[in-house]
């Protein structure tokens, strides 16, 4: 259960979020003040203890009430994880406190690094080798969590000289680090969803998350998948929840089949958080992808579900607008990087190269 004041809050600001008319520096703050973000992070690290399952359960219920401040909760904790997973201890420890406070806003930027991961496109960052660092140069197009009062950004980078990219923490107030007028999006817009150019970026060594992309970012993936699907479950959740409150008199025959999506939805959670929790998806990440596929189209029958069951209600402004950001909340997630698409397009790769 999240705390009731940060609930109050979410589901009160929650249009207001999609809409973008809710000041996005706030969203960070409230979900630092419920301590939501110290979950799944060990008590010797500052955290509250628990593991990823827990803190995907945490997000998930977030989601339920508002997907922009999910998405942002979701760019933070990943991006936490990176620096959990990360062998640079140093970095860890200067970096940890403020973004478990809600001081520092941590982006995830690794977006285009699993689609390179997955053989889809290349990186857009590029590093030449300098004394004791690099120097860089690029775009990130689609960031979240890029805080105006400040960020760092994690990206995957190819070396200039050729070799294993690497991954970086990459900080603002770098020169040369531009960002972007926020996007302007169907919703989420209070999500601090950018763009970062950079040019000629110094940055030194002790930013290092990880020497080796092809390494680091399978290791990854599964919290980085694992806590977006959350943001799925909690959206699919509250429209089943939505339309179990309108299966009264000549509806009340959907119920049965309410019930049985609810079942088919938590299976699929099941499944998810054992995957995490036994490393199974370390070494099948295409089980990982099903999952995200599933869920997905779990959302998308959800919001039908909801649609069908709240009748012609769902069309009238004074009844409607919760389930018309609902819609077009969902819309969201099947684009989100890695999108359907990809996913589909890789699991469909992988087919053809073990039937050869």
């Amino acid at each position: 259960m999240l705390d009731p004041v940060l609930s109050h809050w979410l589901e009160a600001e929650a249009e207001a979020l999609d809409l973008g008319h809710s000041d996005p520096q706030t969203v960070l703050s409230q979900l630092a003040a419920a301590n939501v973000l110290r979950v799944g992070v060990s008590p010797a690290l500052g955290g509250s203890g628990g593991t990823v399952a827990d803190a995907l359960e945490v997000v998930a219920n977030v989601a339920s009430h508002s997907l922009a401040s999910a998405f942002v909760f979701w760019g933070q904790r990943a991006f936490i994880e990176y620096v959990l997973q990360s062998p640079n201890t140093a970095l860890r420890e200067r970096l940890l406190p403020d973004l478990l406070s809600g001081q520092l806003a941590g982006a995830t930027g690794l977006s285009n690094a699993m689609k390179f991961l997955s053989g889809v496109e290349g990186l857009q960052v590029r590093a030449r080798a300098q004394a004791n660092g690099w120097s860089l140069e690029g775009r990130l197009h689609w960031v979240t969590n890029l805080r105006k009062s400040g960020f760092v950004v994690a990206a995957a980078i190819e070396r200039e000289e050729g070799g294993a990219p690497f991954v970086l923490a990459i900080p603002d107030a770098l020169p040369g680090l531009k960002r972007s007028a926020d996007l302007a999006l169907m919703g989420l817009q209070s999500s601090n969803t950018a763009a970062i150019d950079l040019h000629a970026v110094q940055v030194d060594e002790a930013w290092l998350l990880h020497d080796n992309a092809k390494v680091f970012l399978p290791a990854v993936r599964p919290a980085f998948l694992g806590l977006q699907c959350a943001m799925a479950i909690g959206l699919a959740r509250r429209s089943l929840k939505e339309a179990h409150a309108h299966l009264q008199g000549p509806r009340s025959g959907l119920l049965d089949l309410l019930h049985e999506q609810q079942a088919e939805l938590e299976g699929h959670v099941t499944t998810l958080k054992a995957g995490l929790l036994d490393g199974r998806f370390l070494l099948d990440p295409a089980a990982l992808f099903k999952i995200r596929i599933a869920l997905a189209d779990a959302t998308a029958s959800a919001l039908q579900f909801e649609l069908q069951a709240s009748g012609g209600k769902a069309y009238l402004s004074a009844y409607g607008s919760a389930f018309a950001r609902r819609w077009r909340e969902s819309a969201f997630v099947p684009i989100v990087t890695p999108s359907l698409v990809q996913l589909r397009a890789e699991l469909q790769r992988q087919t053809r190269v073990d039937a050869q």
